[in-house]
C-alpha cells in the first residue's frame, strides 16, 4: 500500500498518512472478501484495486482541494468509488452516497462503520429521486460519479444535486472529448457550464483516463431531472 501513497504524492500532490493507508488496506481486504459472494466490482487483484479504485478516486482531490467542499455526493457509488477513498483522506468533508443496488450499498455502510467514518450517508435510491428531494437538490458542493451513464444522462443526474457555485465531475474513459461534445445541450438547459477535460495517468494504465469538470452558473430548472429511466432512455 506504500505505491499509492508515493504515487498520490508524486502525482496528485495529496499526502496520505500511516493511519489513512491502514483503513485504505481494511478497505481493500472487505472489498476482496466481499467480492467472493457479491459481483461488487471486476477488478479483483489488489494491485489494480489500489491503482484503479484507490489512486483512480484520489485524482478527483487534484481537481476539487482549494475550492469549497464540505458536501460531497457520490452518485452511482458501487463498491464505494471514488467517495470512499476521498472521504478516508479528506475525513472533514460530510459524504453522501448512492446506489441504486441493496448489495453496493450494504458493502458501503459496512465499509463506514468498521472504520468508524463520521459524516457518512448511505442511501439505496436512483439519483432521480434524490434530486427532487428538497433534502438534497441543489446542496452539494461536489456531485461525483464513475462509470456511471454517458455524459448528457449522467448530467441530469448530477447538476440537480449540485448547488450554484458548486460543479458536477464525471470520471470518463477514452470517449470523454466526444461525451463533451453530446453533452453541450444538457449544461445548457441544467445550469452547467464546462470548466475542463483533465487527463488522469495512472501507473501500469494504458488507456487514458479524465475527469470531466462542470460548474453549477445556473439553477437547474424544476422539470429537471425527469422521472426515473428517462435520463437514459432519452439524454437530453
Amino acid at each position: 500500500m506504500k505505491e499509492i501513497a508515493r504515487s498520490a504524492y508524486e502525482l496528485f500532490g495529496i499526502h496520505v498518512s500511516r493511519a489513512q493507508l491502514t483503513a485504505l488496506d481494511v478497505y481493500q481486504d472487505r472489498l476482496l472478501e466481499w467480492n467472493t459472494r457479491y459481483n461488487l466490482t471486476a477488478i479483483k487483484e489488489p494491485d489494480k484495486i489500489r491503482v484503479r479504485h484507490f489512486l483512480d478516486s484520489l485524482a478527483c482531490l487534484s481537481v476539487m482541494r482549494g475550492s469549497k467542499m464540505e458536501r460531497v455526493v457520490d452518485v452511482g457509488t458501487g463498491a464505494g468509488f471514488p467517495g470512499l477513498p476521498i472521504k478516508i483522506i479528506q475525513p472533514e468533508i460530510q459524504l453522501t452516497l448512492i446506489d441504486s443496488v441493496g448489495k453496493k450499498t450494504d458493502f458501503c455502510q459496512h465499509i463506514v462503520e468498521e472504520l468508524q467514518l463520521k459524516g457518512v450517508q448511505v442511501i439505496k435510491s436512483r439519483a432521480e429521486d434524490l434530486g427532487r428531494s428538497y433534502q438534497h437538490r441543489q446542496q452539494y458542493d461536489w456531485a461525483l460519479a464513475r462509470a456511471v451513464a454517458i455524459l448528457p444522462s449522467l448530467l441530469e443526474y448530477l447538476l440537480p444535486l449540485t448547488r450554484v457555485g458548486g460543479a458536477a465531475l464525471a470520471m470518463k474513459g477514452e470517449s470523454a472529448h466526444s461525451e463533451v461534445h453530446s453533452a453541450e445541450n444538457a449544461m445548457r438547459l441544467l445550469g452547467g457550464h464546462l470548466r475542463e477535460v483533465v487527463q488522469v495517468h495512472l501507473p501500469g494504465v494504458a488507456e487514458d483516463h479524465y475527469m470531466v469538470v462542470v460548474d453549477k452558473v445556473a439553477a437547474t430548472p424544476d422539470e429537471f431531472p425527469r422521472r426515473t429511466g428517462v435520463p437514459a432512455k432519452r439524454p437530453l
